[in-house]
């Protein structure tokens, strides 16, 4: 990464999914963590772009989203990017988490986003990850 700000990744169809999730993480999700800059998309193209960059730190995707679920596309993710970064995946609720196993993502939080829940995920999931960066 060129700077040391982390970059996550946000993919839903709703903006205001986006939203309740970077207010539930805001600027620094720890204080041992580097400020976070956030990548909002709506799109499923734009998530594939963005995460070919090389530059996503991690990706939270909303298995709820129209067209394309972020199930389908961390699956995807996981099976065609070499070195993928973490995925969190939403989902519709607690009982689908399964499916994120299906998917390959590393976590599971599930609507309505629990901020406490979806903090702790995150910090767990780049904690673990920033050691491969440096």
């Amino acid at each position: 990464m060129t700077d040391s700000r982390l970059k996550i990744l946000v993919y839903s169809d709703d903006s205001s999914v986006r939203q309740q999730v970077i207010i539930a993480l805001g600027r620094r999700p720890h204080p041992d963590l580097p400020e976070v800059e956030y990548v909002e998309v709506a799109t499923e193209p734009v998530v594939l772009q963005n995460m070919d960059s090389g530059q996503i730190s991690l990706a939270i995707l909303d298995g709820e989203a129209v067209p394309a679920g972020g199930l389908g596309i961390a699956k995807q993710m996981k099976d065609e990017i070499f070195g993928c970064p973490p995925i969190v995946v939403l989902t519709g609720r607690p009982q689908d988490a399964w499916l994120a196993t299906w998917s390959r993502a590393e976590a599971a939080v599930s609507h309505p986003i629990d901020p406490i829940q979806l903090g702790e995920t995150v910090v767990g999931l780049l904690r673990a990850r920033l050691p491969a960066q440096a």
